[in-house]
């Protein structure tokens, strides 16, 4: 089956994948863009696995404040590049990585990231970080 430049696209919009993932995604699932998704999830999960051991030297912090100033959380969340944290997506999962962590319960960061992901339908916090 061919893939089109426009189920390309649509991919990439739906998942914010780069463009040859969303066509390698594509070629493997034969154009269902829903299996295509979960392709990418999953070949997503396994880069971030083998990126795991690397040094993230780069990052920024967040705070996050409620609103009668009695409860805050503070974060840092490292990249391996200054291009990376300069990204608005970076800093906007930054952000909610802060406010999750201002309503958490957790007593552990392996609590805090087996918690189900707030903001959106995304799985647990860690799942979250992988994507």
């Amino acid at each position: 089956m061919a893939i089109t430049a426009s189920q390309v696209k649509e991919l990439r919009e739906m998942t914010g994948a780069g463009m040859m993932d969303c066509k390698k995604a594509l070629t493997a699932t034969e154009g269902d863009m829903d299996q295509a998704v979960e392709w990418l999830r999953e070949n997503g999960l396994a880069k971030a696995a083998k990126k795991s051991g690397r040094i993230a030297a780069e990052g920024i912090v967040a705070v996050d404040v409620d609103e009668d100033g009695k409860v805050a959380s503070i974060v840092e969340v490292n990249s391996e590049t200054d291009f990376v944290a300069k990204n608005e997506k970076f800093q906007a999962y930054v952000a909610e990585v802060a406010a999750q962590a201002k309503n958490s319960s957790a007593a552990s960061m392996e609590e805090f990231m087996a918690e189900k992901w707030a903001a959106e339908d995304a799985g647990s916090v860690e799942e979250k970080l992988k994507l």
